[in-house]
């Protein structure tokens, strides 16, 4: 069968969700590969959660050449590895990182790139949200190598247990792509709840919530679900939840397999941002708002009455 390569998304080694989603996907075009890229010794936290998801083969590449600055090394690297192997595909989760090194092998490589891709046939064929979400569209790579970055929660994650063989890589990298170091990393103190990229069940809210002490009950919500949280740009600009949470066009994507909008109108710049989910519950007292044409269930009446009777249900059915 031809290669598939998946670039690993990770985290000091262990490896994202979207990685395994990837790894799912790629299991339908052909043979999947992971691509391991990290500092010395991370991937060992890797290489079992990436056979159980199917991969069979692991190239790891593992520097403080590639740790140590951005994402120009990881896109040297990739770019040898896919004029070496002449694989089918290359996948890439679609984070501010992902693409950006998918762009660099693209243009290395002369290849397509395919972005924010939220499904992909067998045949290379991609399913894309354009225009804010106004448009589907299906796009296909006709020059070079298909390069595809693929949204977050596009494809459930099945396990397809491998033994996989690991293939080191030389590591080198150009004067030139090591034009920006890292000096610092900070790592930013979470709670309990997952990321806002990563869930599969999203809770946000928006102007109706009418202050930032009203977030409690949406995080309350968020919580009985174990979900994350999210907000409309008009409740982050309002300084009612951080800006890390904004869910739209100029905040961040997500595709949830549920997604609860409560006290959100529903302007295209938030709807281009979660429009893609799986299932949609919105929650507005205004029965016109724009919000309740894109949802699959909809409730219309005070968030500050439904959401919790809403979450109160949930723990004692859960209970």
């Amino acid at each position: 069968m031809a290669e598939v390569l998946v670039i690993v998304d990770h985290l000091d080694g262990t490896p994202k969700k979207v990685t395994y989603e990837l790894l799912t996907k790629a299991r339908e075009l052909g043979e999947p590969s992971a691509v391991f890229l990290g500092a010395p010794g991370q991937s060992a936290a890797a290489l079992d959660g990436l056979g159980r998801y199917g991969a069979q083969k692991v190239y790891v590449g593992e520097s403080e050449d590639i740790a140590g600055f951005l994402t120009a090394p990881k896109a040297e690297i990739i770019a040898a590895l896919v004029k070496d192997k002449a694989p089918v595909a290359v996948l890439f989760a679609s984070s501010a990182e992902g693409k950006e090194v998918a762009a660099r092998v693209a243009v290395k490589t002369g290849s397509g790139l395919l972005a924010d891709a939220v499904d992909l046939d067998a045949d290379g064929t991609a399913t894309q949200s354009i225009f804010g979400g106004a448009v589907e569209v299906k796009s296909t790579v006709t020059t070079g190598t298909n390069l595809v970055t693929i949204r977050p929660n596009s494809t459930p994650p099945v396990e397809q247990a491998s033994e996989a063989v690991v293939e080191q890589l030389t590591v080198e990298v150009t004067e030139a792509a090591k034009g920006a170091r890292i000096v610092e990393s900070v790592v930013e103190g979470k709670g309990g709840r997952p990321d806002l990229g990563d869930a599969a069940i999203v809770v946000s809210g928006g102007r109706g919530v009418g202050a930032a002490e009203g977030f409690g009950i949406i995080e309350a919500l968020a919580d009985s679900l174990g979900a994350a949280v999210g907000a409309s740009r008009a409740a982050t600009d309002a300084g009612w939840y951080p800006h890390q949470h904004q869910v739209g066009q100029t905040g961040r994507t997500v595709s949830p397999q549920l997604y609860i909008a409560a006290g959100i109108s529903g302007a295209i710049q938030h709807r281009a941002g979660m429009q893609t989910s799986k299932t949609i519950v919105a929650i507005n007292k205004d029965a016109e708002a724009p919000i309740f044409e894109l949802a699959d269930f909809g409730l219309v009446g005070d968030l500050f009455t439904v959401v919790p009777a809403l979450t109160e249900q949930i723990v004692k059915r859960k209970g």
